[in-house]
């Protein structure tokens, strides 16, 4: 029998100790205050408006970007591919929107989230507390934006929300053009290998340069088939890089051939005993950011914009540098055509050939 609705209630927040009223299907409303009789006083003045109300869809001014989201998140944000980054465009998002209503949503309003969109920086070491906050890229409140925007509209199709405002995006930021070169590369492998508690490391910047697989990817790969990530199957050389039963999303994850090389390595690797292909004491790795950083400042990359995804970027400008079949590499790395041509092919030694013996072969010079 499925449980009945609790309707409105006080509940406080463990990490900031605020109290926050809670009413299903409408989202989480702060109060601002940690005191209860502060708090209870919102919830009878939360509950009086809210009884005003008339049923039916809500306008713009009457349902808060906090309440969109939640009914996103509820009743449609699991069914898609990716929910864990649904999930953390939300909780983004509702940190700033906040109680703001939908009708809140203009030009300027979204130029200002991405304007005060912040990330945790540095953290105190023994508490914990955030010492430092970081500007977010505008390619991830671009996403989040249009997390909002998806919520809008789902809420307008589920008949709760009438004529949603539009939210407009940041523009789409032009692609990165930073690569590794091979000496950049392996000083990076060197820097990670000599440190004691950083030789997975090396084991990640192996796979990323030899497969252009991303992060959160190379980190979930195993020996064995699982439900949990791919895998490599070293007596075939090769890669299969979503789990069993794990559904494709938009950033592709198509299975390929190893170069003989990384196979060697993995080979290696596996006798040993590992069970994950970036093994640390053992186990898997859930996050390499503290190495990474210290790697990075020891083969002298600091502030070069050098991050993990610029490994992936390394291994398809290096297949485009070698003359790689643009079609195959395309495939091979699960990026789109449009993207190889706008972003990579400049890099081919072939690129714009035709083109350029065309002109030359003009018959006079001018």
């Amino acid at each position: 029998m499925p449980q009945r609705a609790k309707g409105p209630r006080l509940y406080q927040r463990k990490d900031t100790g605020l109290w926050v009223i809670r009413d299903t299907g409408r989202g989480d409303r702060s109060t601002g205050t940690r005191d209860r009789r502060e708090a209870e006083r919102a919830l009878a003045l939360y509950l009086s408006d809210r009884d005003k109300r008339p049923g039916g869809p809500a306008q713009p001014g009457e349902m808060t970007v906090a309440e969109a989201l939640t009914l996103y998140g509820e009743g449609h944000a699991g069914e898609t591919k990716d929910p864990v980054r649904i999930g953390h465009a939300i909780a983004a998002l509702v940190r700033w929107w906040g109680e703001r209503p939908v009708s809140a949503i203009t030009k300027e309003t979204c130029r200002a989230y991405v304007r005060g969109r912040r990330k945790p920086g540095k953290r105190h070491p023994d508490t914990g507390e955030v010492l430092e906050w970081l500007p977010v890229a505008e390619g991830t409140t671009r996403r989040e934006l249009g997390t909002l925007a998806a919520a809008l509209n789902f809420c307008m199709g589920e008949g709760q929300l009438l004529n949603p405002p539009k939210v407009h995006l940041p523009a789409k930021p032009d692609p990165k053009d930073r690569w590794l070169t091979r000496e950049e590369a392996a000083a990076l492998i060197w820097a990670s290998w000599r440190n004691p508690d950083a030789k997975h490391l090396s084991r990640f910047i192996l796979v990323s340069l030899y497969t252009g697989t991303r992060k959160t990817a190379v980190l979930r790969l195993r020996y064995m088939p699982n439900t949990s990530g791919g895998w490599i199957d070293v007596d075939q050389g090769k890669l299969y890089r979503r789990g069993q039963g794990q559904a494709e999303t938009a950033k592709k994850q198509p299975p390929v051939r190893l170069p003989r090389q990384i196979v060697a390595h993995a080979g290696r690797w596996k006798k040993r005993g590992a069970r994950w292909v970036v093994d640390y004491e053992g186990h898997g790795v859930a996050s390499i950011k503290t190495a990474w950083a210290t790697a990075v400042e020891a083969a002298g990359l600091g502030e070069t914009g050098v991050t993990p995804h610029t490994l992936r970027h390394t291994a398809i400008t290096w297949a485009m540098q070698a003359g790689a079949d643009i079609w195959e590499t395309a495939g091979f790395f699960g990026v789109s055509i449009e993207t190889m041509m706008r972003t990579y092919a400049h890099h081919h030694p072939d690129h714009q050939q035709t083109t350029v013996r065309a002109l030359e072969a003009r018959g006079r010079k001018l």
